[in-house]
């Protein structure tokens, strides 16, 4: 009876427009992750050489970055909660490109850190988080699925890895960062008006589902529900869950933004790789990433999301380790397998997460305040391992120790159960 039901609650063949929402933005984190996120170690590796500067001057941009997106989360929250997302993530679409340019231009470090700041301001005003905290409102049964369909185009940014590593050398990479700011705005914009704040704009229902469809046949009883309570962000933050959750999610950027600062200079640098070379060992990062993601579009709603992050902070470890003590191609791709798997199934499962434990009046500024939390471990990372390297002369002290840290993160998620 409930398959009849949702084939009568719109005209056959019309899509969902959640859906929709969900490719526009799965398509800016493509931008995002191709052009920026995922390629910034190609930009650390050619700057270091280029101009001379040192691992940890290039590593606070990436700490510049986490920060900002810090500071703005709790104001962004509490805007995106009252008013939407659209002309904000249009807005960050924009300074996102002027970012780059600005970038293409720069002849000090100081010039480097202005770019950074405004690259950080347009990734956080058009990034992950708006999206995200829109794409919860659309979606309450299917949430899992959508968040991770929407990080597929995070996940599929690597592949343009090797494409900006060949233009850098091809064309230098001022010229690169030049284009990719035209790139951002020509092709961001109009994606960012597709955005709608609730389904009742544009007179759809949670999920596409009839009113008076209730998404009660999950195989378990906390995932893919609400929660039993609506919580405020100061009840939030008064339960352990929040905590736990955050400090996890924490944990595992150590990893995910040290691999994305650093990983191809240490494959350049200390284990003898060309730029090329270490490009596409992040392409095979890039295809086990998907990889993960298509697993959470497949089974995310069906599984024990705490158990599944849980499992993932191990293989984060594994596979640091494999990619920290290489002396052989074959570790490289255990590397790009277990890393890019565990980021690709755990990523989406942090937001689905808080929004099945704290309900969706207040997310936004939940959200928001959890990236306090989680920017110790996006601005360690990359500081850590870059500063580490300047002492030692490479990248396994840091590695090994962000590793160990990251794996130990494994206990809190098995300890994060949804607050009652």
């Amino acid at each position: 009876m409930q398959t009849a039901n949702q084939s009568s609650a719109r005209p056959r063949g019309k899509v969902f427009y959640g859906w929709r929402m969900v490719g526009a933005a799965s398509l800016i984190q493509f931008l995002l992750g191709g052009l920026l996120i995922q390629s910034f170690g190609a930009y650390v590796a050619v700057l270091s050489e280029d101009r001379g500067w040192s691992k940890t001057a290039l590593s606070l941009g990436a700490a510049i970055q986490s920060l900002e997106g810090a500071l703005l989360g709790p104001a962004l929250g509490w805007l995106i909660d009252r008013f939407g997302a659209r002309t904000m993530v249009q807005v960050g679409i924009v300074i996102l490109g002027l970012g780059f340019m600005t970038l293409s231009q720069i002849d000090s470090i100081g010039g480097f850190y202005a770019a950074i700041v405004l690259l950080a301001m347009g990734s956080s005003l058009a990034g992950y988080f708006p999206l995200t905290v829109t794409l919860v409102h659309w979606f309450r049964r299917w949430r899992a699925r959508a968040l991770s369909t929407m990080s597929l185009g995070l996940a599929m940014g690597g592949v343009a890895v090797p494409l900006v590593a060949w233009s850098m050398q091809a064309y230098g990479w001022r010229a690169t960062a030049f284009a990719s700011g035209v790139l951002v705005i020509v092709v961001g914009w109009p994606l960012a008006r597709v955005l709608r704040r609730h389904p009742a704009d544009v007179g759809e229902t949670e999920d596409g589902l009839p009113p008076q469809t209730v998404p009660s046949d999950s195989p378990r009883a906390d995932v893919g529900q609400q929660p039993s309570r609506h919580f405020t962000a100061q009840e939030a933050l008064r339960t352990r869950a929040f905590w736990l959750l955050a400090v996890g999610h924490g944990f595992a950027l150590l990893v995910v933004t040290a691999v994305n600062v650093h990983a191809i200079s240490h494959m350049k640098e200390g284990l003898g790789y060309t730029l090329a070379q270490a490009s596409l060992v992040i392409t095979l990062m890039t295809v086990s990433q998907v990889a993960g993601v298509l697993a959470g579009v497949a089974l995310g709603d069906r599984w024990e999301k705490r158990y599944v992050a849980a499992g993932c902070m191990l293989a984060h470890m594994s596979g640091l380790l494999m990619l920290t003590y290489a002396d052989h191609p074959l570790w490289l791709g255990g590397f790009a397998i277990l890393h890019g798997m565990a980021w690709g199934l755990r990523g989406p499962f942090m937001q689905a997460m808080r929004a099945d434990y704290f309900g969706l009046p207040a997310i936004g500024m939940i959200l928001g305040l959890s990236a306090f939390v989680i920017s110790i471990g996006q601005v360690a990372g990359p500081m850590v391992a870059g500063g580490l390297s300047d002492v030692t002369g490479n990248y396994r002290l840091g590695f090994t120790l962000l590793a160990l840290v990251a794996g130990s993160g494994s206990a809190l998620f098995l300890l994060a159960k949804k607050p009652t």
